[in-house]
């Protein structure tokens, strides 16, 4: 008993050695050719909010949910802005009828006025004429004096002047206001037509449609609840055209270019092989987050890169693990196309 004991022992540490060299054994070492990053899908995500503040009172979306571009998220109520545009369009119905009592000149009473001006500078004109007639006839008879004859000549001026300047006023009495006062009629009219048209901007501020096609991944807002201008009410993401979040060690930085392809896989869907392409290559360095595991060994800083994936399906979801293996062989042609061509003899 006492000489198998020991056997037991040395048969068990056989054992227990080849279980743990067994798998090291058989391993394939990585091709020297090929780099194995690994990271996290992430997707194309873009905050939806309201540019007006307002209650919701229309949610009628779910997260996890698919939209269309268009599609209707939320809605505010709208009351309050429906009655400012009731308002803006009212003023304007105002402006635009001062502006046309203005270029009709409908002032009964300054065009009265200035139509018996006018009677009384001719009448006053037709005198002065007489008068004048009468002292040049006398001052050629010697009747009268050379003053007297210029005192005439004078008021017959005079008299010319202030007629005509009636005249004009009463003309432009007939045709309508002043140019000044139509220039600030129409401006007042334009003025209550921006007013309008914001408010018409506004009330459709307050129906929240989705910006493009996406699925839902978060809803920040309930319905009943009241949101200020800016606040993030959905969280819609581009499943379509995902990516993956990886980082890279700053020895193996030299290796890779922007536009290189990649393979993805994940453990989802093991043998699914989905094509992507390097987008993104981070310009400064940081340190190794604590999520991240290599194939290799980690380094103290690394690049973070971007490798854009085609998602057709939606099989990717964001936040699925996945590794991406770069062939640095066929990125090595890319980068020397001519070392890749035979030499010519």
């Amino acid at each position: 008993m006492k000489r198998v004991v020991p056997v037991l022992i040395v048969l068990a540490a056989v054992i227990a050695a080849g279980v743990y060299l067994y798998p090291r054994l058989i391993k394939k070492p990585a091709p020297v050719n090929q780099l194995t990053l690994s990271g996290n899908i992430e997707a194309h995500e873009s905050l939806v909010s309201f540019k007006v503040e307002g209650r919701i009172v229309d949610l009628p979306v779910e997260e996890g949910q698919q939209v269309e571009q268009g599609a209707l998220l939320a809605r505010l109520e709208d009351a309050d802005y429906k009655q400012k545009v009731r308002i803006d369009e009212a003023s304007v119905r105002v402006r635009e009828s001062g502006l046309a009592l203005t270029l009709a000149g409908t002032r009964r009473q300054e065009l009265r006025a200035s139509q018996q001006t006018m009677l009384d500078a001719q009448a006053d004109l037709e005198e002065k004429k007489i008068d004048n007639d009468r002292a040049r006839l006398l001052f050629a008879k010697d009747e009268v004096s050379a003053q007297d004859r210029d005192l005439a000549a004078t008021a017959l001026k005079r008299a010319e002047a202030i007629f005509k300047a009636a005249q004009q006023r009463y003309n432009e009495a007939v045709e309508g206001s002043r140019k000044e006062d139509v220039a600030i009629a129409q401006a007042n009219l334009k003025e209550a037509g921006a007013n309008l048209g914001l408010s018409r901007i506004n009330l459709d501020y307050t129906i929240l449609h989705a910006p493009s096609t996406g699925v839902i991944t978060v809803r920040q807002a309930e319905l009943g609840e009241v949101v200020a201008p800016g606040t993030p009410v959905i969280t819609l993401a581009d499943l379509d055209h995902i990516w993956l979040r990886a980082y890279i060690a700053e020895t193996d930085l030299g290796k890779i270019h922007w536009g290189q392809e990649a393979t993805v896989t994940t453990d989802t869907y093991p043998g699914k092989r989905y094509r992507g392409r390097i987008s993104f290559i981070s310009s400064s360095a940081e340190f190794t987050p604590k999520s991240v595991q290599t194939y290799t060994e980690r380094v103290t800083l690394v690049y973070r890169i971007k490798i854009d994936i085609d998602n057709p399906n939606h099989e990717l979801k964001p936040g699925m693990p996945a590794d991406a293996r770069l062939d640095l062989a066929a990125a090595s042609q890319e980068a020397h196309p001519s070392a890749a061509a035979p030499a010519k003899q």
